[in-house]
């Protein structure tokens, strides 16, 4: 199995996936554990479907770079979002709804129309369950990715006291004089941007999981924010490494093995914290 590894990271394919998983799931463990406890998981799939559209259509126009494109568009949808779960009219799971399947919609039907690829089915597949794209990044892709995260994570790092404070009460936050709305138009925009990054990885369909799973695994063990906050990002990375090594190596889908592995770390965490109650 070793020798195996080693004659595929002789290939620079190989290495920017495995440079990229990992920075992908340290940006999305770091956000997760606030969007699980101001409940917005499902945030990750109205804006995974917004960068789905957005994605068919930088298709069609034949960018040279999806992420040039994509990037803005999820950006905006993110803020919009928030702008319009604040409403009283449309609330904020209503208002996810309506975009994620508005956008999921638009997107396969521009693909339909417009396409000229002869495998529309297996460009579909690929974009919604992250089947084969994170193997077939340039190196223009492998920088935009290193740069965002980088970006992701200075952000965290110099708002994390505020980021802490507006995650767990809001109200009290803002009588303290924090601009909570400020805070959590900067967590929509960070999301935005880490669930264009991950779609490369786990796809559109799957993102919310990359989200989630660390987070709440974490949450089974330790009992406060920064203890979660830094085993979510080690649960996140070595479940992204160990995926996407058993992918390359037994020739199954990247996006649903990392999810899988995931998925056991969760129940092994679960039975974890149950013992040491």
């Amino acid at each position: 199995m070793l020798e195996e590894l080693q004659y595929y990271l002789q290939y620079p394919f190989v290495r920017y996936a495995l440079v990229v998983g990992t920075l992908i799931a340290l940006c999305s463990s770091l956000l997760g554990v606030t969007l699980v406890l101001k409940r917005f998981s499902f945030i990750g799939d109205g804006l995974s479907h917004v960068a789905f559209g957005a994605m068919a259509v930088a298709t069609i126009f034949d960018f040279t770079t999806d992420t040039v494109f994509v990037m803005p568009v999820t950006v905006i949808a993110a803020v919009l979002l928030l702008r319009t779960g604040q409403n009283t009219k449309i609330k904020g799971d209503a208002a996810i709804a309506m975009l994620s399947v508005g956008s999921l919609a638009v997107g396969y039907m521009v693909l339909n129309l417009f396409s000229t690829s002869a495998n529309i089915a297996g460009d579909v597949c690929s974009t919604l369950f992250g089947s084969t794209s994170i193997l077939t990044l340039t190196k223009a892709d492998v920088w935009i990715c290193v740069a965002m995260s980088v970006v992701v994570v200075i952000l965290f790092c110099l708002f994390y006291n505020r980021i802490f404070a507006v995650t767990f009460d809001e109200n009290f936050a803002k009588a303290t004089g924090t601009k909570a709305d400020v805070y959590n138009l900067l967590i929509a925009i960070i999301t935005a941007i880490i669930i264009v990054l991950a779609m490369n990885l786990v796809g559109s369909l799957l993102i919310s999981a990359l989200i989630i799973f660390p987070s709440l695994s974490a949450m089974r063990v330790i009992k406060n924010f920064k203890g979660v906050v830094v085993y979510s990002a080690i649960i996140s990375v070595c479940c992204a490494l160990f995926g996407m090594i058993i992918s390359i190596i037994s020739d199954t889908p990247v996006g649903s093995t990392i999810v899988v592995a995931n998925i056991v770390v969760f129940f092994l965490n679960c039975l974890v914290g149950k013992v040491i109650k």
